[in-house]
């Protein structure tokens, strides 16, 4: 056995970045990397905007969700919720996926009680919920004055919601990288210091990550919700909206996790702490995947699409 392998470790130890970390860690950060650019190559935004997005909220809506306008305050809280779940597999949205490995590497040994299942769910939507709802306020208050409305290009065909996403996911992007690098050992834990603090932490602050998506979000059904919150100016309205938003979002994210935890009787969980650095490799990994696909989708490819460079892609 290696001398990273050799203590015992807690189930969150790696997530935390605090070890035992893999030999190989360099390799693991390699192909987790290449994954996440390939997935940037073949990814086909129409096939998971209209194709999937679209058919979801046409059918859970029972009309079209595009052509009907949004009729009221009901209606639309009704319909932030189908936009977020319909957006789940969106390239805006992706990137939620990373933390089901987190989620389960942390989970406790044996079948733990339902309600402990639970609660690191209730920790990332403590801090998505906390970003969501507090940006929901802000655009009933800023109205149709943000960013996100302007579809003025410039030289380089970019508008300011392309501008305004780039950064955002670009920056969303960087921390999960971050988070990825950490938890193989590469870099040093960056919230260390506060999770000494607030064991729990790192699940908040991924569930911050998670609300930050709707900061830069383009996906066109969420644009529809925008808008109406934006013009009502009712922040009882936007806070809810936003925050059912970011609910519909992470809805197949959390199923999964509990299919992951309670439906394999804990076996996953087994699995992952039979070998200290199994966790490691794993969070690092899907951590990197996520990070990677959202930085370089969000603001390589995009520059790709609009011709300010080249960015190769498979179109399908």
């Amino acid at each position: 056995m290696s001398v990273t392998e050799r203590a015992p470790v807690s189930p969150q130890a790696n997530f935390l970045g605090s070890g035992p970390y893999p030999e190989h860690r360099w390799r693991v950060v390699l192909w987790s990397v290449l994954a996440g650019f390939a997935l940037t190559v073949i990814w086909s935004a129409p096939f998971v905007d209209s194709v999937i997005g679209d058919s979801v909220a046409n059918t859970l809506l029972g009309h079209d969700a595009k052509a009907t306008p949004i009729g009221g305050v009901l209606a639309g809280t009704f319909f932030a919720f189908v936009s977020g779940l319909a957006g789940t597999f969106t390239a805006c949205n992706i990137a939620a996926f990373g933390a089901v490995a987190p989620l389960v590497g942390g989970g406790a040994t044996g079948r733990p009680k339902f309600t402990d299942t639970l609660k690191p769910l209730g920790w990332i939507a403590a801090g998505m919920l906390t970003v969501s709802v507090v940006y929901g306020v802000v655009v009933a208050l800023v109205g149709t004055r943000m960013p996100q409305f302007s579809t003025v290009s410039s030289p380089g065909g970019l508008t300011p919601r392309n501008i305004q996403s780039m950064i955002v996911f670009g920056v969303i992007g960087i921390v999960f990288i971050v988070l990825g690098l950490a938890s193989v050992g590469v870099v040093r834990n960056p919230i260390a210091g506060l999770t000494r603090r607030f064991p729990h932490a790192p699940l908040v602050v991924m569930g911050a990550l998670i609300g930050g998506f709707l900061i830069g979000r383009p996906f066109p059904l969420f644009r529809m919700m925008f808008r109406s919150a934006a013009e009502s100016h009712n922040v009882f309205y936007g806070a809810a909206a936003f925050a059912l938003q970011s609910v519909g979002n992470i809805l197949v994210m959390a199923l999964l996790f509990l299919l992951l935890t309670r439906g394999t009787g804990g076996r996953l969980q087994r699995w992952m702490l039979a070998k200290p650095t199994r966790i490691a490799v794993v969070t690092g990994a899907a951590l990197l995947v996520a990070g990677t696909f959202t930085l370089l989708y969000w603001d390589l490819r995009v520059l790709g699409r609009t011709g300010v460079i080249w960015y190769p892609t498979i179109k399908w």
